[in-house]
């Protein structure tokens, strides 16, 4: 009923938008704040009454869709998706609080897209039935087209929206044709019932590369990356802390769930070709980030390169390495998101991302700096936050699988030092070239709970664990640690 409650209140969100008046524009705001801020405070009690002990599917919704198929519209939340709700529904609000000031292009539409979105990310993340999963990973798409596409900064705008949804369209046609393989070869598109379904190896094998084609440019992986900084340079700012915080997520999530749940013969045998594509990423990425002068673009490419980090977690074959990945996973929607709406205020403020318009930012906004500072040390690995417990879990587990792997994949916090400090000594020292306002209290408040959750992430980070446990030990089969 919870899980249902959830739905009915974006969906009623919506709804109240559709009969609101245009003109009425700060009453629009206030209502679909109220309404994320009621979804947010509600998934907290999925947290509350979530049964750590089982790896069971719970707060299941089971509707009929099409019986005669064998396929149905189910809805639940285990230990591996429950974070990724929660991570959701806090987004949202502090993403509307964040465009409380734009009045860029119709207000209505906007809001609509934004809560259409929630309810979409809402629905892939509880979703398990196959069938479905793919219709909403798709449906995504659509309100972050019309975002970026509408309410762009730049003229290339449309030119990123298409990007983004080209690329990551026509990867997904790959696991449509999996997904209805699948469907012929078991009778069903139940999550539950395939995964005891033992498909043979080689069927495993191009299967698991049907989904591949499709996560890989949702994380994104190399050489499909190059969508991610066209569409963050051009999306508003809201915009790009959906996607660095949430649509990254689809990606590891998908090969989480799907790759290593469903095929896991298949998941081990293609382990060094994840290794190699993501160890190439998180240096690549890193590199080129350093010579960005775009602010965005430069926090986009550190995006790619963490979520790569996360990819070798993940398939490490260890309960320790995939519990750091959904960690660092969590980790990265909070920090992304904050540094992503730290640029947002100094484009508020200017007008510009360009790196070199901005000195001497301690003079004037001391208030922004400590918590840019605060995040950048975050964004580093820094010990007391969120993003150190699951580097070094990370590059624990990865130290077991391959210490080769573990080797680069540990450069990444070196040139990660790079380009972090070389960005905030450009911004926050030197001569004053902008004098402006220091944030006010709307603002400051949207930073508040990022700033908690990575320092609570980061001191106490077995009560994230305890609840994924034993969903992830499930899912490994063997358990290395215990």
């Amino acid at each position: 009923m919870l899980l249902t409650f959830l739905f009915f209140l974006l969906l009623l969100g919506i709804v109240g938008l559709i009969f609101i008046p245009s003109s009425q524009k700060l009453i629009m705001r206030q209502f679909a704040l109220g309404i994320t801020s009621a979804v947010f405070v509600s998934s907290l009690f999925l947290w509350l009454g979530f049964d750590h002990s089982t790896p069971k599917i719970q707060f299941v919704v089971d509707s009929l869709w099409l019986p005669i198929a064998n396929i149905n519209l189910i809805l639940g939340i285990d230990g591996i998706s429950l974070f990724f709700v929660i991570l959701t529904t806090l987004i949202f609000p502090l993403c509307l609080l964040a465009s409380w000031s734009f009045d860029k292009g119709e207000v209505k539409t906007y809001l609509i897209s934004f809560l259409s979105m929630e309810l979409v990310l809402l629905l892939v993340f509880t979703n398990l039935d196959l069938l479905f999963f793919y219709i909403f990973f798709e449906a995504v798409l659509i309100p972050m087209f019309l975002v970026i596409g509408i309410y762009g900064s730049r003229e290339r705008k449309i030119r990123a929206a298409y990007m983004f949804f080209l690329y990551t369209l026509l990867g997904s046609l790959f696991m449509l044709i999996g997904i209805v393989y699948i469907y012929l070869f078991a009778g069903s598109t139940n999550y539950e019932v395939l995964s005891v379904i033992n498909f043979s190896t080689y069927d495993q094998k191009w299967l698991w590369l049907a989904f591949f084609a499709s996560f890989a440019a949702k994380v994104p992986m190399l050489p499909v990356h190059i969508w991610l900084p066209e569409a963050h340079v051009e999306a508003p700012t809201a915009g790009s802390v959906i996607l660095a915080g949430i649509l990254l997520k689809l990606g590891s999530y998908g090969f989480l769930r799907f790759s290593l749940g469903l095929f896991p013969l298949a998941s081990v045998y293609f382990t060094p070709f994840i290794f190699s594509l993501s160890l190439l990423g998180v240096v690549y990425t890193s590199l080129t980030a350093i010579r960005q002068t775009d602010l965005k673009r430069l926090i986009a490419y550190t995006s790619v390169a963490h979520m790569n980090l996360v990819m070798i977690g993940l398939f490490t074959g260890t309960v320790i390495g995939v519990e750091a990945a959904i960690l660092q996973s969590l980790s990265h929607g909070f920090v992304s998101s904050a540094l992503f709406l730290i640029i947002g205020v100094l484009y508020d403020r200017w007008h510009s991302r360009v790196v070199k318009y901005y000195g001497g930012l301690t003079h004037t906004m001391p208030i922004l700096i400590i918590i840019f500072l605060f995040f950048t040390m975050a964004n580093l690995g820094l010990p007391g936050t969120s993003s150190f417990i699951g580097e070094f879990l990370l590059l624990v587990s990865a130290f077991e699988a391959n210490s080769t792997a573990c080797f680069f994949a540990a450069t990444s916090m070196i040139l990660g030092g790079g380009y972090s400090l070389w960005l905030f000594n450009r911004i926050a020292y030197g001569n004053i070239k902008m004098v402006g306002l220091d944030l006010n209290f709307r603002e400051f408040m949207i930073f508040l709970p990022l700033v908690l959750g990575t320092l609570f992430m980061g001191i106490y980070p077995n009560l994230f664990f305890s609840a994924m446990h034993a969903t992830v030990s499930n899912l490994v089969w063997v358990d290395l640690w215990l």
